[in-house]
C-alpha cells in the first residue's frame, strides 16, 4: 500500500513537474514569436521605404527625360520660329520691291495722264487761235476763203509737227531714263546678291623635273621616247635649255592636260619607254574622262540645273580646262547662270529656265575646234541636237547680240555675260594686246585735223585729246568729239565704254615793259 501511495505521489509529482516545464517552453515560444513578428514588421517597413525611394528615383528619371524631350521640342519650335521669321522678312522684302515698282508705274502713268491733258489743252488753244486768225485774215486780206483756209492749215500743220515731235522726243527720253534706271536696279541687285570669289586664272603647261639627266631619259635613244609620247598624247614636248622644266604644248587644252599629267606620272615612275608611255597615257586619259564627267556633274549641281543629257555634262566638264582672257569658262558659265536666274526672278520670269540658258550659253567653246563656225553657232547646234528648249538654244546663239533677240532670256544672258566678263579681276589681257589697243585708240584720235596730242588714260577707258585753238573753235571741237567717238565705235573692239574728252585752250601772253 505504501508502495502504491508512493507510486501515485511520484506520478503526480512527475505530472506537476512536466506541466511546469511545458509552461516554461510555451512562454519561450510566445516570446520568440513576438520577436519574429517585430522583426518582420521592421523588414517590411524597410522594404516599403526602399520601394518608395526607388519609385522616387524612377519619377525623377522620367521627369528628367520628359524635361529633355520638352527642351528638344522647344528648340525645334525656336528653329521653326526663326525660319518663319526669315521667310516673313523675305516676303516683306519682295512686297516692298513690288510696292516700289507699282509706285514707279503709277507715277509714270500719272505723268503720261498729265501730258495727255496738257496736249488736249494745247489743242483747244490752237483751235481758238485758228478761229481768231481766220476772222482776222478775212478782215485784212483779200484772199478767198479756200486760200486762207489752205494757208492756215499749212501753218498749223508745221506747228503741230514741231510740237508733236518735241513731245514725243520728251516722252521717249523720260521712258528711256525710267527703263535705264529699272535695268540698273535689276542688274545691281543681282550682282549684289551674287558674290563670287573667282578671279582670273593662268594656265601654264610646264612640268618640273628633278634633274637635267631626266631630260635625256624623256627624249630617249634617238628620240624614240619623246616621239612615242607625242604620238600617244597628240601634244608637243619642248625640251630646251631651261633648267628643271619641260614644256608641254597643245591646241586642245584637255589633250594638253592629259599630256602634262602623263609626263608627271612617267617622271615619278621612272620607267620611261614606249610601252610604258602608252599604258600611262591610256590610264591618264581614262582618269581625265572620269574627272571631266565629275566636274560637269558638280557644276550642274552648283547651278541647280536638272535633267541634262550625259553628253552635255561631259562638254560642260571640258570647259573647266578652257579659258577666255584667263577667265575659266566653266566658272564663268556658273556665274552667268546665277546672275541670269536672279534677274529673271526679279522680273517675274522663270528662274530655272533662265539659269539653264545662262549655264549653257558658252557650251560651244567645248567643241568649237571640232565643228565649223563660232562658238555661239556650235553651241546652238549642240543644244538643239540634245533636245534642249528653244529659249536655251536661242540664248546660246544670240548672247553676243549677233542676231535679233526673240526671247527675253537671251537679253538677260547677254547682260549677265557682260557683267561676269567686265567685273574687276575676271579677265586679263596680255601686255601686247593691251599696248596695241592703247596705240590704236590714240592713232584714231590723232587722225583728225587740228589735233595736237592724244593720250589714252585710265587703262584705255578714256581718251583725252588736245586740239589747236587757232584751227578749231568751240563748235568744231564739240563736233570733233562726237565724230571721234563714232570713229572709235566703228573701227575698234573694246570692253565696256570709252570716254572721249576734247580740250581746247587759248593762251594770250603780253609783256609789261
Amino acid at each position: 500500500m505504501e508502495y502504491i501511495i508512493g507510486a501515485v505521489i511520484g506520478v503526480v509529482a512527475g505530472l506537476l513537474i512536466g506541466l511546469y516545464f511545458e509552461k516554461l517552453r510555451s512562454g519561450a515560444a510566445y516570446k520568440t514569436r513576438d520577436e519574429i513578428i517585430e522583426q518582420a514588421k521592421k523588414e517590411a517597413e524597410n522594404k516599403k521605404r526602399e520601394m518608395e525611394l526607388a519609385d522616387r528615383e524612377e519619377l525623377l528619371k522620367r521627369r528628367e527625360q520628359l524635361d529633355r524631350e520638352l527642351n528638344k521640342d522647344r528648340e525645334k519650335l525656336r528653329d521653326s520660329e526663326r525660319k518663319l521669321d526669315e521667310r516673313e522678312m523675305q516676303f516683306k522684302e519682295r512686297e516692298s520691291n513690288q510696292n516700289k515698282q507699282e509706285r514707279m508705274l503709277e507715277a509714270t502713268q500719272l505723268k503720261l495722264t498729265e501730258r495727255t491733258k496738257s496736249v488736249e489743252a494745247k489743242d483747244k488753244q490752237l483751235d481758238r487761235i485758228l478761229k481768231e486768225e481766220q476772222e482776222e485774215l478775212y478782215k485784212i486780206s483779200s484772199l478767198s476763203k479756200e486760200d486762207a483756209k489752205e494757208m492756215l492749215l499749212n501753218r498749223l500743220g508745221r506747228e503741230l509737227k514741231s510740237e508733236t515731235g518735241a513731245l514725243i522726243l520728251k516722252h521717249r527720253n523720260e521712258l528711256k531714263e525710267i527703263c535705264d534706271k529699272e535695268a540698273q536696279e535689276v542688274i545691281g541687285m543681282a550682282v549684289q546678291r551674287y558674290a563670287s570669289a573667282h578671279t582670273s586664272e593662268s594656265t601654264v603647261a610646264t612640268v618640273d623635273i628633278p634633274s637635267d639627266e631626266m631630260k635625256g631619259r624623256i627624249i630617249g635613244r634617238e628620240g624614240r621616247n619623246i616621239r612615242a609620247f607625242e604620238k600617244a598624247t597628240g601634244a608637243d614636248v619642248i625640251v630646251d635649255d631651261t633648267p628643271g622644266v619641260v614644256i608641254v604644248s597643245a591646241f586642245d587644252n584637255v589633250r594638253r592636260q592629259v599630256a602634262k599629267l602623263s609626263l608627271e606620272k612617267l617622271i615619278q615612275d621612272g620607267r620611261i619607254h614606249p610601252t610604258r608611255i602608252e599604258e600611262l597615257v591610256e590610264e591618264t586619259r581614262k582618269e581625265m574622262d572620269e574627272n571631266i564627267r565629275r566636274l560637269g556633274q558638280e557644276a550642274i549641281q552648283e547651278a541647280t540645273v536638272h535633267d541634262v543629257h550625259p553628253k552635255l555634262v561631259e562638254l560642260m566638264g571640258r570647259l573647266s580646262f578652257r579659258t577666255s582672257y584667263s577667265q575659266n569658262v566653266l566658272r564663268h558659265s556658273i556665274e552667268v547662270s546665277s546672275l541670269t536666274g536672279l534677274m529673271a526672278e526679279q522680273l517675274g520670269l522663270d528662274g530655272n529656265l533662265a539659269r539653264r540658258c545662262g549655264f549653257f550659253h558658252d557650251i560651244g567653246k567645248a567643241a568649237d575646234h571640232e565643228m565649223e563656225g563660232g562658238h555661239p553657232a556650235v553651241g546652238a547646234e549642240l543644244l538643239k541636237r540634245y533636245t534642249e528648249g528653244p529659249e536655251v538654244v536661242h540664248a546660246a546663239l544670240g548672247h553676243h547680240d549677233d542676231i535679233r533677240a526673240d526671247y527675253i532670256y537671251t537679253v538677260l544672258v547677254a547682260a549677265a555675260d557682260a557683267v561676269s566678263a567686265a567685273r574687276p579681276g575676271a579677265r586679263r589681257e596680255t601686255l601686247e594686246k593691251y599696248v596695241r589697243r592703247l596705240e590704236e585708240l590714240e592713232a584714231v584720235a590723232c587722225g583728225f585735223p587740228g589735233v595736237e596730242q592724244a593720250y589714252a588714260v585710265q587703262a584705255g577707258r578714256e581718251i583725252r585729246v588736245i586740239v589747236d585753238a587757232q584751227q578749231v573753235d568751240d563748235r568744231e571741237s564739240a563736233k570733233m568729239c562726237r565724230d571721234m567717238a563714232t570713229a572709235i565705235e566703228q573701227s575698234l573692239t573694246y570692253p565696256g565704254e570709252i570716254k572721249v574728252t576734247v580740250l581746247r585752250e587759248t593762251r594770250i601772253t603780253e609783256y609789261a615793259k
